[in-house]
């Protein structure tokens, strides 16, 4: 065993025994600078873990772990919840090599310093590489470097917030009259970030927005945001931009309008999507899907008027919302090909998958087949999972499974590379799972992410969490009569013009809905 793997073995234990201890037996003045030690302590094994997840990149280690790429690394195996914003940090406090591979100093180095001695700690450390991105590119070397001990000095004094307004007057310092921010200053910080959907399924949006953006955006807001534009609260609300819509209407509309500017902004911006999803701005087809909201959902979710329905972009929709959609929609309902009548096996005679086949392929596995990888179905690939097409591999339904880009690149016959097999019994069978090609047969392993709602309704039942049947005969009458829909939909065969893609698993009777 080596000396590296050696300490932190002792580590490991030294913090079992760390952990069992108490601190009733030492005065207030000990306990408080325990609490010290220990924070200080952390601080340092994050620059310390910067190294090790440093040295796994430049020997690309993390394929011996079984991730293909180094973000996949640490979000799978080292539980990292922000693998981008760990890797920014990285590039900025440790040593990196220079295309002829000499090692070149860190970015900031000051930063690096103090958060090896533990005095600063992550937050801290991502306020200072806030200020420094934001430093134009005119800035010589001399003043940029000044400008990072300065801040990696309040650093150790300030909090991040603290920082974040010490650098508004370095900033300020620096560029006194705004003449050295140029154009690729403000290209090099424009951003706009979605963020993950809360426990009521809202989304935080947050941007940087360059000028024109923003002028545009002024625009847009001036005319679809003015008070008693595209409402949802007011049936009799002017839709789209209102240029049919006399001026009485209009300001009646505004009379009725309660809602915030805020609000406001954010009903316009809907208004606005939905013009362009629905309005043929987004084309015919992408990735070979419709450019719409495509839903896959069970019956028993349609009759029960509750869960939680999953999008082929990896949205998470209340039942009531897709209920809401569907009725105001001309339903385009893609089932598989007993409804919808186009072939789902092709052979060898085709090597891209259908319409229905990728319908299919979402309702069967939601994103990425490959074990851990959130990447929705949207953002897929259909890979040939049974057998290669440069193999012979036919372009069945039967045979195919959504794979993103990188791991459907993986696949191959090298040692580093995977296999995809069909798993034959237990909750994933039928589904294609991964293997390393170094693993055994046996290792098979499916995605779960895309499939909580499933997984979740068999742990519940066996253990009679819901017992108890819903009652169902107060459904309200809009769910009732988009159950008509579906049904009258299934028996004609006959899809009208879509709006909303409503799939439904394989297993499913659809006339019985």
């Amino acid at each position: 065993m080596s000396d590296l793997v050696a300490k932190y073995v002792a580590l490991q234990s030294l913090v079992k025994e760390i952990a069992a201890e108490t601190s009733d037996a030492y005065d207030d003045e000990t306990v408080a600078q325990l609490a010290i030690t220990h924070e200080t302590a952390v601080r340092q094994l994050q620059s310390a873990g910067n190294r090790r997840i440093l040295e796994v990149s430049d020997r690309d280690a993390h394929r011996a772990a079984g991730c293909v790429t180094l973000a996949e690394f640490l979000q799978t195996k080292l539980r990292i919840t922000q693998p981008k914003k760990r890797l920014k940090e990285i590039q900025a406090l440790e040593s990196m090599h220079a295309m002829t591979g000499e090692k070149l100093p860190p970015v900031c180095p000051n930063t690096a310093r103090e958060l090896a001695a533990g005095t600063i700690g992550p937050d801290h450390v991502h306020a200072v590489l806030d200020v420094m991105a934001k430093i134009p590119t005119a800035v010589d070397p001399e003043h940029r470097a000044f400008a990072e001990k300065t801040l990696a000095e309040f650093a150790t004094t300030l909090t991040p917030k603290e920082i974040a307004a010490a650098g508004v007057r370095i900033l300020a310092h620096l560029d006194p009259d705004g003449t050295l921010t140029d154009d690729r200053d403000r290209a090099r910080n424009r951003k706009l970030n979605l963020g993950c959907q809360d426990s009521q399924l809202m989304s935080k949006l947050t941007a940087t927005l360059d000028p024109i953006t923003r002028a545009l955006f002024d625009v847009v807001l001036a005319k679809w945001a003015a008070p008693g534009m595209n409402n949802p609260d007011d049936d009799q609300s002017p839709k789209g931009d209102g240029s049919e819509i006399s001026s009485d209407v209009l300001r009646e509309a505004a009379d009725r309008d309660c809602r915030s500017q805020s609000q406001r902004n954010h009903d316009a911006l809907k208004a606005l999507f939905d013009a362009a999803v629905n309005g043929g701005l987004l084309g015919a087809s992408h990735r070979g899907l419709p450019p719409q909201i495509i839903v896959s959902i069970t019956d028993a979710q349609l009759r029960e008027h509750a869960g939680v329905a999953r999008t082929a972009t990896g949205t998470d929709l209340p039942i009531s919302e897709v209920v809401k959609l569907a009725a105001t929609a001309q339903t385009h309902l893609a089932v598989f090909s007993d409804v919808t009548g186009e072939p789902l096996f092709f052979g060898r005679g085709r090597r891209l998958a259908s319409q229905a086949q990728r319908l299919m392929a979402f309702a069967k596995y939601g994103g990425c087949s490959k074990d851990n990888c959130p990447v929705p179905f949207a953002h897929t690939e259909m890979h040939h999972a049974e057998h290669d097409w440069a193999d012979g591999g036919l372009t069945d339904a039967t045979d195919l499974a959504p794979a993103c880009g990188p791991h459907n690149r993986a696949v191959g016959s090298e040692p580093h590379q995977w296999s995809t097999e069909k798993i034959t019994d237990g909750p994933d069978r039928g589904r294609y799972g991964w293997r390393r090609n170094t693993d055994p047969p046996e290792t098979l392993r499916a995605n779960h992410l895309h499939r909580i709602d499933e997984l979740l309704h068999q742990h519940s039942s066996s253990n009679d969490l819901w017992a108890d049947p819903p009652d169902l005969s107060q459904r309200p009458r809009q769910l009732i009569d988009v159950e008509h829909q579906l049904a009258r939909l299934a028996a004609e065969r006959l899809p009208p013009a879509p709006r909303i893609d409503i799939t439904w698993p394989p297993d499913i009777d659809v006339g019985a809905a």
